[in-house]
């Protein structure tokens, strides 16, 4: 157990409802009244984020996240199948497990996932990824608008928007928070 004036952004919490992780902290304390913490928290297993307001040294429950290194193998019907690289151990995560990280994870790639109990509750991905792109139309000669840009469909599935100079079987990074292209790899 954890006091709230003790927790502090980046920690784990263990509250009814699952597993959350603190992005928000703030201490108020009014001028009538008794003091409180407002917390933003992402809720591990969904995503989802929410506010929450705590009585100022109410106790919490703190989560122990346990953050390794794994391999994504590959992915089929089933789910997606990652490696721990301590003990080449393989487990698999089901879709809705993964969410969007899905968009981002190519065969071979090293990510950071985080373990609560041993059980994997979310992926961590880098900040980008190099992808190739499987599919996007030819960028037409004189059609040179400034920052013009077309749709690319890349390997995982995923539709970016790229420069028109940019073609099938390239090699792009793109920055995995926002979704976006960053350049040509």
């Amino acid at each position: 157990m954890a006091s709230t004036n003790d927790v502090r952004p980046g920690q784990a919490l263990d509250l009814e409802g699952g597993i959350f992780t603190i992005l928000e902290y703030q201490h108020v304390k009014p001028g009538k009244g008794r003091a409180f913490v407002r917390m933003r928290l992402r809720n591990l297993e969904t995503g989802q984020v929410l506010d929450r307001t705590f009585r100022a040294g109410e106790d919490v429950s703190q989560a122990i996240i346990d953050r390794r290194e794994h391999t994504f193998l590959y992915r089929d019907d089933l789910g997606f199948y990652f490696m721990n690289l301590d003990d080449y151990g393989q487990f698999a995560m089901a879709p809705d497990e993964v969410g969007e990280a899905s968009d981002y994870l190519v065969d071979g790639m090293n990510v950071t996932l985080a373990l609560y109990k041993g059980n994997p509750i979310s992926v961590d991905l880098p900040a980008s990824v190099e992808v190739e792109v499987t599919y996007t139309e030819p960028g037409v000669r004189g059609d040179r608008v400034s920052a013009a840009t077309k749709p690319a469909t890349t390997q995982t599935g995923l539709v970016v928007q790229v420069p028109l100079f940019v073609n099938i079987g390239d090699r792009i990074r793109v920055d995995t928070r926002s979704g976006s292209y960053i350049t040509r790899a």
